[in-house]
């Protein structure tokens, strides 16, 4: 009997050492690099966030909620209507992270981190979306691309911050047009294309023109030189077949006789 009673009570030590075992792990958190964490006692969130490190917590009662302080990234659609009443639909790349001072206020109000993006960034980029779009026509924020970016990432930084959200960089993934504006686009594109290639056709016809003139004038200008010297020619042909061979009676001023002075000068030289 003793020694059954022995036995007992070396089994009820060792569970004893057991429970106080594990109570002593479960007392402890590690907070590791890039994380924070909120302690909760009975489900109530505690004041002051938990840093990288170990911490105490009170066991069976209490639970230690991590949260990620790296930087998050998500794709978050978003619709608008523009200015001049298009629709215009795009996808943003949203890099954030949660400010660490704030954690115990998220774990309050939001909870987990898929609530903040479902709960808060989702709408709010919508919201944003909208604010950005709406001060320009359809056509500005195809042209004023980075600026429509530009007031959307302010917008987006405001609304967050009030969240405890840190906005570090946003892009446009993808950014749509109504089929309607996209067929006018389209269409607007043709037309132009085709009113260059009609002016390069009458610039082409304008070059030949004036080619064509001027390849006649001289042509025009080749023939007249041309009837001068043949007439020329001509004239002197026939005065000299119509010579008698007799000298005018009646020398000129200069004192030259026609057809003679010529041959002098030739001999002359």
């Amino acid at each position: 009997m003793q020694d059954q009673e022995t036995s007992w009570q070396s089994l009820i030590l060792v569970a004893i050492l057991g429970i106080l075992a594990v109570i002593s792990f479960n007392s402890f958190v590690i907070i590791n690099p890039g994380e924070a964490g909120v302690l909760s006692i009975l489900g109530k969130a505690k004041d002051g966030v938990l840093l990288e490190g170990v911490h105490f917590k009170p066991p069976v009662i209490s639970q230690v909620d991590v949260y990620d302080l790296t930087v998050q990234k998500f794709e978050v659609p978003a619709q608008s209507s523009t200015k001049d009443l298009q629709q215009l639909t795009a996808s943003f790349a949203i890099n954030f992270r949660l400010d660490p001072i704030e954690v115990v206020t998220i774990r309050r109000t939001q909870g987990t981190l898929q609530n903040i993006v479902s709960k808060i960034i989702a709408p709010q980029t919508q919201e944003s979306f909208k604010v950005a779009a709406a001060r320009r026509t359809v056509e500005e924020a195809i042209t004023k691309r980075d600026e429509l970016k530009l007031d959307f990432d302010e917008a987006l930084s405001q609304r967050l911050s009030k969240y405890g959200i840190i906005v570090l960089d946003t892009s446009v993934v993808d950014l749509n047009f109504s089929t309607e504006f996209s067929k006018a686009v389209e269409e607007k594109q043709i037309a132009e294309q085709r009113a260059q290639r009609a002016v390069y056709i009458a610039r082409e016809a304008e070059q030949e023109a004036e080619a064509t003139i001027n390849r006649a004038k001289g042509q025009a200008e080749a023939q007249r030189l041309l009837r001068e010297t043949l007439t020329s020619e001509l004239l002197q042909k026939q005065a000299i077949e119509k010579w008698d061979g007799k000298f005018p009676q009646v020398l000129g001023g200069n004192g030259a006789v026609p057809f003679l002075n010529l041959d002098i000068a030739k001999s002359q030289k």
